[in-house]
């Protein structure tokens, strides 16, 4: 595998940002590890941080690198602060940003696919969030979205962070049922009839997020979608999430 820091410009927030990204490569000489990689352009996964977090988070926390190095899989780590992957209300275009900007630079420094087929999103907390709302917003963009331990309602944000969350998102008394709310992500896109990403939920039974992630399976569930949902013991951690994003890779489409 190579392993780049991406340091570049962005014209959408009109500051400098990273991201971290992984390629896929052939070896055969690597002590304990082979790498695959396909002909052409490389299908690929983008890897989104949590709120604390940032593009450095995945490779600190787990073995990332070496999960995907058999897979042929590039993945596409980019910061994204504390945005809630949001056109802010008070701030920056993160939405634009992440969902824009970062697919056509990458695909643009590095040999990545276009093909819907072959684009991936998954992120973890905020970036469970965000990686639906890549999906459901951007369905002709990915083909398949997982949300580990996703912050999938907005209550927690509200009631611990309100003063943050006004800065995000605006109206706190709107908030629900808004453009923002994951399960009118859902609903709108079902109504559209456009194609519908396949969707991966887990989290764990311990994890402060599991009633928020058992609301959101009772609503996607009735609506026949392609949609996969693991909960097994566990909290809000890496241990979690280390041990999860290796089903969520044998989960796709690859």
């Amino acid at each position: 595998m190579a392993l780049i820091q991406c340091d570049f410009s962005s014209e959408v927030l009109g500051m400098a940002m990273s991201m971290n990204v992984i390629l896929p490569q052939n070896t055969t000489r690597q002590i304990g590890m082979e790498g695959r990689a396909g002909e052409g352009k490389f299908p690929t996964l983008y890897l989104l941080h949590g709120c604390s977090d940032d593009h450095t988070i995945w490779l600190r926390r787990t073995s990332i690198e070496r999960y995907v190095a058999p897979l042929g899989l590039a993945v596409v780590m980019p910061n994204a602060h504390r945005s809630y992957y949001t056109n802010m209300k008070e701030g920056f275009d993160y939405w634009d940003y992440i969902s824009q900007e970062i697919p056509r630079l990458a695909r643009r420094f590095f040999p990545l696919s276009e093909k819907r087929e072959e684009n991936f999103v998954a992120g973890l907390s905020m970036g469970g969030y965000g990686a639906f709302k890549m999906a459901l917003k951007c369905p002709e963009t990915f083909c398949a979205a997982a949300s580990l331990s996703g912050a999938l309602e907005m209550d927690w944000m509200t009631q611990s962070r309100p003063d943050e969350a006004r800065r995000i998102f605006g109206d706190l008394k709107q908030l629900q049922d808004s453009e923002h709310d994951a399960v009118r992500m859902l609903e709108d896109l079902v109504a559209s009839g456009r194609p519908v990403p396949k969707l991966f939920q887990a989290c764990g039974t311990e994890d402060f997020l599991y009633q928020a992630n058992r609301r959101f399976k009772a609503a996607v569930e009735p609506k026949g979608l392609d949609y996969t949902y693991l909960e097994k013991p566990g909290t809000h951690c890496w241990e979690f999430w280390d041990d999860t994003i290796q089903d969520v890779l044998k989960w796709l489409p690859l």
